[in-house]
Formats: structure tokens, sequence, C-alpha cells
């Protein structure tokens, strides 16, 4: 497996210790280095990127402006000396955060959070008639079957996949899971809810029943998730 990464930071001896951490690495390649995180938006248009290194308080454009402004980015490291900004960063759904000076273990560590997550995506990807998907949890790989989904639930940090059988526990994110279980069958109701169309019992005053769960419908997701089941609703039907 390759990976190709590049590192932002303002610090000349920052830069320096990441690429002399990616050189131990097998398989880490390191196409490029920036000290400013403007110098590398054109680049990435430009190249594909697996991996980025970046740093967040820089004097000409922070590490979360560029996250804020760039479309696509690879997999992101932060690599900062300020705690404040973890939070933050995984607001982004960044892989990991390490805090100067981190030490070469800790940098390996990150390094097979990435590979996890790239093992997963290539473990996903497959044919769209596909009716699983694999999920991380605990230290491994679980295969869940669509038609077991019931609803899925954000708590915090995780999500709580709970189908006919268990719930299960992950740290995957919902830009994730939403990729992966589309529309009509699965359908957004809620910043902490996505639930299976199938597995509605009754739908009453922008609530969902699945078994004993009761689901909001909030007001954001109302229009599209009426819209997408219209077809199956009574004449006239007014959600309210």
């Amino acid at each position: 497996m390759e990976i190709k990464c590049i590192a932002i930071d303002d610090e000349p001896l920052a830069l320096k210790k990441v690429s002399s951490f990616v050189e131990r690495i097998n398989g880490l390649t390191l196409l490029m280095t920036f000290d400013n995180a403007l110098d590398a938006i054109p680049f990435l248009k430009e190249e594909k990127v697996d991996l980025l290194f970046l740093d967040i308080q820089m004097e000409r454009f922070t590490g979360i402006q560029f996250l804020e402004a760039v479309q696509y980015h690879p997999q992101v490291i932060i690599t900062t000396a300020f705690e404040q900004y973890a939070l933050k960063g995984f607001d982004f759904n960044v892989t990991d955060y390490l805090l100067k000076p981190y030490s070469f273990e800790r940098f390996v560590q990150a390094i097979d959070k990435v590979m996890e997550n790239i093992r997963l995506k290539q473990a996903n990807a497959t044919e769209d008639d596909r009716n699983f998907i694999f999920v991380k949890t605990e230290y491994r790989l679980e295969k869940i079957f669509f038609d077991e989904i019931l609803y899925i639930e954000g708590m915090r940090d995780y999500l709580q996949i709970v189908t006919k059988s268990k719930r299960i526990m992950t740290l995957q994110n919902f830009k994730f899971i939403e990729s992966k279980l589309k529309p009509p069958q699965f359908l957004r109701v809620h910043k902490s809810f996505l639930v299976s169309v199938n597995s509605i019992e009754s739908i009453e005053r922008n609530r969902i029943k699945i078994r004993d769960q009761l689901i909001p419908i909030s007001i954001t997701y109302k229009e599209a998730f009426f819209k997408t089941i219209e077809d199956k609703l009574p004449p006239k039907f007014n959600p309210g």
C-alpha cells in the first residue's frame, strides 16, 4: 500500500521532523512540503494526495481556514502545539491529532489509523448492488447487511448502528455512512438519526416509531423525507 502525502507547517523544524518520520515508514511517500497553507491549495487541485499533515496555528492562513476553504481534502493528521484546537479539528473529520512535541511511536499510531481507514474504504469499494457494509468497531471490521439495519443514532463521537439483532458502536461518521446507505432505502431524518425506511412502523406528529424507539423528524430533513416517501403515503396526506 502506497500512501502519498504532503505536509503544511510554517516551522521549518516541524517540516523536517515530518519528513524524517515519513522516511522511516515503508509505503509513505512525501510529495511536497509547504510553509504556508495557501500554496498547498493549487497543488491539491493537480495532484492526488492520500494524506495531509497540517499545522493549525499559522500566520498567513490557519489550518482551520484551509480546511474550510478546500472542497476536497485527503485524510488529515493535525500537527500542532495548541491542544485547544483538537475538538475543532475533529469537526472536519480529521484522522488524528498529534500534539507537539510528538514521538515517532505516536506518529506511527496515527499512520496506522490512516491505513485502517484506507483498508475500510477499499473493503466497501464494491459494486453498487452490494447489500452490506463493513464498519470498524473496536479492533475489527464488522459486516452488516443493509436489511438488518433499523436505524443509526449519532452519540457524540460515536455512531450506534441498531440492527434487528444487536447494537454496534463505531467511530465512523455520518458522512461516511450516508455515502454507503443511500435513499430511498435509508433516509436522514435528524442530525442524530438515519433510518431504514422499511423498518418504520408508524409516523405521528413528526416522530418515527421503529420498535420501541421514537425518532424525531427535524425541520431540516422533514421536506426531503416526506418527498422521498410520498408514493407510499395516502392521497392528500398532510404531514403537518
